[in-house]
């Protein structure tokens, strides 16, 4: 093997938890041990030896205080030797993948040859926090040193200061949910409810098939509660969803005109994904056969944080197209975060549009919507749920393992996130080296 080829980094075995709805089974974990033991199924899964890791790098979304970097309380607690080094990423939803190419990078690099990435959340056990005005007082109390600091500090205290500030799920900056960023970007770049809602039940009805092939389960690692139970099933896909349920939804976020409802948007769930990534050399040493080779990845932010917060994949994809000299027909394999269908849809409108790669991009020619028959044919995040920092994980592990399924050649990868982030990784079939 050529010294170039052989530093290639490449997926060598993904997992991941169960994805179960919120306030669950999973309540009675903090997030870091839920993590360990996707960390823990990845290592016995793939039999690889710990101590030959160069890194371990985990991403989340909502960070507990009292674990700061989870990663290293993950790994930990999944067994591995301490002196494998940890570190956590936080991009929002693109946690896990930002973090995945890092270590990436560093094998193509050759600061080591051997790592685990992927991501965590646990949306049972989100920290709330007291409000901002107690941990100020609280902290002013901590520093005052006679009893009358300590009066006057008490004495700013109101009663609307002993409410509870609970995560809203809200941007920081433009102080929008994701839902209602969307239906934004729905008055900018049109799609009907029903559309959306069609979209959301393919999803669900594609992850139910897939769960029935085997082909969820062939990734995923049991949990053990501490009474002794397993979970060893998605409880997120409906089976036997029909499309009149879903028409008798109403709009959440625009209740006149809006098009998102509680069944075409993804739900917070809870989850753990881990992949096992390595050079090609690294690979033939341990015995393990490479799945996808990571060739590149593509990072952006999209120009109107109000009107196309989550316009991350039709920035991304066409990039990353273009840099490969690569068309929409050369990719096998198309995994896409669906935050919400009207989202993904709105995402297929601009892939589509030279005007919109024109003007955002600087491309001539826009690459085209994605193929339905290649897009996330075993479901998506509308049917299989959002634990944020591990969906990144389950998307590439789907998409390396339908890979060597289908016998394919490129997949893609791409996701939106918060913040009005997006990314798009190429990953070629490992067969081909």
């Amino acid at each position: 093997m050529a010294t170039k080829t052989a530093q290639l980094p490449a997926i060598l075995g993904g997992v991941r938890t169960p994805f179960l709805d919120t306030a669950g089974a999973y309540g009675e974990l903090m997030t870091h041990e839920l993590g360990a033991q996707a960390i823990a199924g990845l290592v016995q899964r793939t039999g690889v030896d710990p101590e030959n890791l160069g890194m371990v790098s985990m991403g989340i979304v909502v960070h507990e205080v009292e674990t700061t970097n989870i990663a290293r309380e993950a790994m930990l607690t999944a067994g591995l030797p301490s002196t494998v080094p940890a570190y956590t990423t936080a991009m929002a939803g693109l946690s896990p993948n930002i973090g995945l190419v890092n270590l990436c990078d560093m094998i193509r690099l050759g600061r080591f040859d051997l790592a685990i990435g992927g991501g965590m959340e646990n949306f049972s056990d989100v920290p709330i926090r007291l409000s901002r005005n107690v941990r100020r007082l609280a902290m002013r109390l901590r520093q005052a040193r006679t009893h009358g600091e300590r009066v006057r500090a008490l004495s700013t205290l109101r009663p609307g200061d002993l409410a509870l500030d609970i995560p809203k799920g809200t941007d920081f900056t433009t102080r929008q949910t994701m839902g209602a960023s969307t239906e934004a970007m729905v008055q900018k770049y049109p799609v009907t409810r029903e559309a959306a809602d069609a979209f959301a039940l393919r999803s669900h009805q594609l992850a139910v098939q897939a769960t029935q092939a085997g082909h969820l389960s062939a990734d995923m690692v049991p949990v053990r509660l501490a009474d002794g139970r397993e979970v060893t099933v998605d409880n997120t896909p409906r089976e036997g969803l029909r499309a009149e349920q879903l028409a008798r939804l109403k709009p959440v976020f625009d209740r006149q005109n809006g098009v998102i409802t509680a069944g075409n948007a993804s739900r917070f769930t809870d989850g753990a994904a881990a992949l096992l990534v390595g050079s090609l050399a690294a690979a033939e040493r341990a015995g393990l056969e490479p799945q996808a080779v990571l060739v590149d990845a593509v990072f952006t932010g999209v120009a109107d944080l109000h009107s196309e917060m989550l316009l991350g994949p039709a920035m991304a994809i066409p990039q990353l197209l273009e840099r490969h000299q690569l068309r929409m027909e050369d990719i096998d394999v198309f995994e896409v975060h669906e935050a919400f269908a009207a989202q993904l849809l709105v995402n297929q409108v601009c892939l589509a549009s030279d005007d919109f790669v024109r003007q955002r991009l600087a491309l001539s020619k826009a690459p085209g919507a994605i193929p339905q028959e290649r897009l996330n044919i075993w479901g998506g995040s509308l049917a299989l749920g959002n634990p944020f920092a591990a969906t990144g994980g389950r998307l590439i592990t789907t998409a390396a393992r339908r890979l060597k399924t289908q016998g394919g050649r490129y997949a893609i990868v791409s996701s939106c996130a918060g913040g009005g982030l997006g990314t798009a990784l190429l990953l070629e079939n490992a067969d081909r080296y």
